[in-house]
C-alpha cells in the first residue's frame, strides 16, 4: 500500500474531483465542473479530462465513486442522479480501454466507508457502517474487513426503509427541515449555531429520528462502529443528545455500551474512498 499509486475519482452531480493516492498521502488534487445536462459522451469526456490530469507512470489502478447503483462485475453505471444521459454506461470497460490499468467503480456511499476503513476513523475496525447524512441518508457496510455492497450494489440503503408515513431519509437527514417544516436546512443550522431555541428544538427532533435509524441498523448489522459523514455531521452537537437517548432504548444494553459513533474527519473522503476500491479488490 505504501508504494502503490492509485487514482481516486469522485463523480458528483455537478462536479468531479480526483487525486493521486499513495500510501496515506493525497496529491495532485483536481476539481472541475461537469456537463451534467450534456450527452453521455460529454460526461465521459469530462471523466477523461479529470483522469488525464492525474495519470502518470506507475499508476496501478483507478477507482471511481458515482452517486448511483453499479453492476460491480461489469462496472456498468445505471441511472446517475442529476446526470440524465447516464442511464447505462459501461464505465469500467471504457476507462480500462483508454488507460490500460484496472478500473473499479462503485457507489459513493460505499466509497465513503472504504475511505474511512483504509484512511480514516475506521482503521483497525472490522465491522463498521459509514453513514452519510446530507440531503439524503446513505450508508456503506464493512463486514469482517470486507465491503458488502450486495448483489445489486443496493446494500446500505437504510434511508429508503419505511418509517412513520414516509421513510427514514425523509426524517433523519437534511431533508427533515424542508419536508416536515418547510424550512431551509442551512438557515436552521445558522440559527442553531447562535443558540436559537426553536432551531435547537428542530435538531433535537431530527436527532430522535436519526436515533431510530441507528437502532434499526444495530438490529440488522450489529456494527461495532458507526462513522457519520455528510454535511449534517457538523451539527452533531445539536442532535447528539436526543440521538443517543433514542439509541439507549435498544433492547440489548450491552450493544449500546459497546457501540462507538465517530464523526468523519477525512478531508477529500470521496477521493480517498474511490482509491480504496483498488485496495478492496486487490486484497
Amino acid at each position: 500500500m505504501k508504494s502503490i499509486k492509485v487514482i481516486g475519482i469522485d463523480l458528483g452531480a455537478t462536479n468531479i474531483s480526483g487525486g493521486l493516492v499513495q500510501g496515506k498521502s493525497l496529491s495532485s488534487i483536481q476539481s472541475m465542473r461537469i456537463r451534467s445536462m450534456g450527452t453521455e459522451e460529454d460526461v465521459i469526456q469530462d471523466v477523461f479530462s479529470m483522469a488525464d490530469r492525474l495519470v502518470e507512470p506507475g499508476v496501478a489502478g483507478i477507482g471511481i465513486g458515482v452517486p448511483s447503483v453499479v453492476d460491480l462485475e461489469q462496472g456498468i453505471v445505471y441511472d446517475v442522479q442529476h446526470i440524465p444521459s447516464w442511464r447505462a454506461v459501461p464505465l469500467k470497460s471504457i476507462m480500462e480501454k483508454r488507460y490500460g490499468v484496472p478500473v473499479f467503480v462503485n457507489n459513493d456511499a460505499n466509497c465513503f466507508v472504504l475511505g474511512e476503513f483504509y484512511f480514516g476513523k475506521g482503521i483497525g475496525s472490522k465491522n463498521l457502517i459509514g453513514l452519510t447524512i446530507g440531503t439524503g441518508l446513505g450508508a456503506g457496510i464493512i463486514i469482517h474487513g470486507q465491503l458488502y455492497a450486495g448483489p445489486n450494489c443496493g446494500a446500505g440503503e437504510f434511508g429508503m426503509v419505511d418509517y412513520l408515513d414516509h421513510c427514514f431519509e425523509y426524517y433523519a437527514s437534511g431533508q427533515f427541515f424542508s419536508n416536515v417544516y418547510q424550512l431551509d436546512g442551512q438557515e436552521v443550522y445558522e440559527q442553531a449555531r447562535v443558540g436559537d431555541p426553536a432551531a435547537l428544538r428542530l435538531y433535537a427532533e431530527m436527532g430522535l429520528h436519526l436515533g431510530n435509524a441507528i437502532r434499526m441498523i444495530m438490529y440488522t448489522y450489529d456494527p461495532s462502529l458507526i462513522i457519520l459523514g455528510g454535511s449534517v455531521r457538523f451539527a452533531y452537537p445539536f442532535f447528539s443528545e436526543t440521538m443517543w437517548r433514542q439509541i439507549g432504548t435498544f433492547a440489548y444494553s450491552k450493544s449500546v455500551e459497546k457501540l462507538k459513533i465517530e464523526l468523519s474527519e477525512l478531508e477529500n473522503s470521496g477521493i480517498f474512498g474511490a482509491a480504496g476500491l483498488y485496495y478492496a479488490n486487490a486484497e
